[in-house]
């Protein structure tokens, strides 16, 4: 039996609202399977065709929050399936439970908050447990706030990373962005408002004059863009009052070989120009880079100008 759907879209401006309607001329059952299938991360405009009949046939919907998600589904017209809870702290215990409502001819769509289910979000484990048992995984393409980052920063696109979430604890973090240093794929990294203060000031001290592009609020109505140095990106949050608000993605510009950075870290640094003082350039060199694991040019380099610095006696 064919599937035939004549879909409506209606969007109220004024309202920010958005919804796709759909007339049943013949339906059938939707196939088991797991879809991941992602939603909008702020305009309700970017939800697919496709992700929503994927969610009007669904027998069960697992949601990273259910009380995030009904509304969003509700807008849809989406009111039918089973809405599961299913989020970091469960996905161990519920991943099974899928996995078997899967093989007894159930379909199961995954969504997260907002945007691409795994993407930071949960899911890998009950992929990797379907895919284990032979279940059919069916990925939808959708909204992903890395790649909205991405597309807008006007960095180097033919090679990337994405970083997800940095490390809270203060020597994590550093010693993570002190790894990323001389990374030559542009990098991507999620943050929260809460903790981007406190992140802005370390990306200062790692990478310096690094250009940076941090997106705010993106596809929503007061959708932000900082395009800066990391340096001086503190500086900018700081002086913005809206700063604090919305999920923010920052978007690194590459280590270029060619650019004068130095890989030398602010703690080594700071080792070394208290060994200059006292020791033989090479010396005090040679301790830091066993130290701190740098290359042994960079920190000499670094030694040597940290001896110009110095006053004569």
């Amino acid at each position: 039996m064919l599937l035939l759907y004549t879909l409506m879209i209606c969007f109220d401006s004024d309202n920010q609202s958005f919804g796709i309607f759909g007339k049943e001329v013949c339906m059938e059952e939707l196939e088991p399977a797991l879809y991941i299938v992602p939603t909008p991360i702020g305009n309700m405009e970017d939800i697919t065709f496709r992700a929503v009949r994927i969610l009007k046939e669904a027998r069960i919907i697992c949601a990273e929050d259910t009380r995030h998600s009904r509304p969003l589904l509700e807008q849809l017209g989406v009111t039918s399936p089973v809405l599961e809870s299913f989020h970091d702290h469960n996905e161990t215990e519920k991943a099974a439970r899928v996995r078997n409502w899967i093989q007894e001819g159930k379909s199961v769509a995954l969504i997260s908050d907002a945007g691409t289910p795994l993407i930071s979000d949960p899911g890998y484990h009950l992929v990797v447990d379907c895919v284990n048992a032979g279940i059919r995984v069916v990925p939808l393409p959708g909204p992903c706030a890395a790649i909205t980052a991405l597309e807008a920063a006007g960095f180097p696109t033919d090679r990337f990373c994405f970083e997800g979430f940095l490390p809270v604890r203060e020597k994590a973090l550093y010693d993570r962005l002190e790894e990323l240093r001389h990374e030559t794929r542009t990098m991507v990294f999620y943050e929260t408002p809460r903790r981007m203060p406190d992140t802005a000031v370390a990306l200062g001290r790692v990478f310096g004059d690094r250009e940076i592009v941090v997106g705010r609020e993106m596809t929503k109505t007061f959708e932000t863009f900082y395009r800066t140095t990391c340096k001086k990106l503190s500086g900018i949050l700081a002086n913005d009052v809206n700063s604090g608000r919305g999920e923010m993605v920052a978007v690194l510009y590459p280590w270029r070989p060619d650019s004068g950075e130095t890989a030398v870290s602010d703690e080594a640094r700071r080792l070394l120009r208290l060994l200059v003082a006292e020791l033989p350039v090479k010396k005090a060199a040679r301790i830091v880079s066993e130290t701190f694991g740098c290359s042994k040019n960079d920190v000499y380099r670094e030694a040597l100008a940290l001896q110009k610095e110095e006053p004569e006696s």
